[in-house]
């Protein structure tokens, strides 16, 4: 899971550090895809569900799910979610960020910042034990402070020997119906889906990339953990998101 975890975590962080204004989405992708190579990794959601790009590269409105292409070109002030996971040697990881190429013009910052803190707080909250829908309702919580809403339809997940594994639904809301708790020495991916505007994504006509019910912007955070009796482990702690 180490070797996995830094693999993603590496080309998250090398993505975001080549991403500049000008080159297209797929050349952004195309960048990540020799990372995830060079480490011996494949692309989680190519292996998966035959998604047609290396990585989920998502721009403004678009909340997730992102298809790389060469029609897209990244601007100055653009709201960018780098989606990466893959598998190493059997194992798998996953992480992801929202940040702004290059002057934040369009003043998003705020809710990119936004989504980073309440990630953070919501992770060191995590313990064996701990309701998965506490961590959920923490989120909404955080998010409301801030007046932001979540995404219910986008959740975390457990993660290891496959992309997506029990628990299968890690919300950023408290779902009552969900009485799990988490399990010390689980490996789970958590992320912030936090939106101005939208509580819901809804998938476009080309089948992957998800967009708000009510528009606006979104900004996701994602750290692969491994959840102890005290702090967790981080294992995509070489993404630097929070730095």
């Amino acid at each position: 899971m180490q070797k996995a975890s830094e693999a993603v975590a590496c080309t998250l962080k090398e993505m975001r550090d080549y991403a500049r204004p000008g080159i297209t989405t797929k050349q952004l992708d195309n960048y990540g895809a020799e990372i995830l190579a060079d480490f011996g990794a494949r692309s989680a959601p190519y292996l998966t569900y035959g998604f047609p790009g290396w990585t989920c590269i998502s721009v403004n409105n678009e909340f997730c799910h992102g298809i790389p292409s060469n029609n897209r070109i990244l601007k100055e002030g653009d709201l960018v979610n780098i989606d990466v996971s893959a598998e190493l040697d059997g194992f798998w990881s996953d992480n992801g960020s929202s940040f702004v190429l290059g002057r934040d013009i369009h003043q998003h910052q705020k809710l990119i910042d936004a989504s980073k803190s309440i990630l953070h707080k919501a992770i060191y909250c995590i313990k064996g034990g701990v309701r998965i829908s506490d961590i959920g309702y923490l989120i909404e919580t955080e998010a409301k402070k801030q007046g932001y809403k979540v995404i219910k339809n986008l959740t975390g997940h457990g993660i290891g020997r496959s992309l997506h594994e029990a628990p299968s639904e890690i919300a950023n809301y408290r779902d009552r119906s969900n009485q799990t708790r988490f399990r010390k020495n689980a490996v789970v991916a958590i992320e912030t889906f936090i939106s101005t505007t939208s509580t819901y994504a809804q998938t476009l006509s080309d089948g992957w990339t998800m967009v708000g019910n009510k528009g606006g912007f979104m900004a996701q955070h994602e750290h692969t953990i491994v959840v102890t009796d005290g702090k967790p482990i981080i294992l995509t702690e070489k993404n630097e998101i929070w730095n």
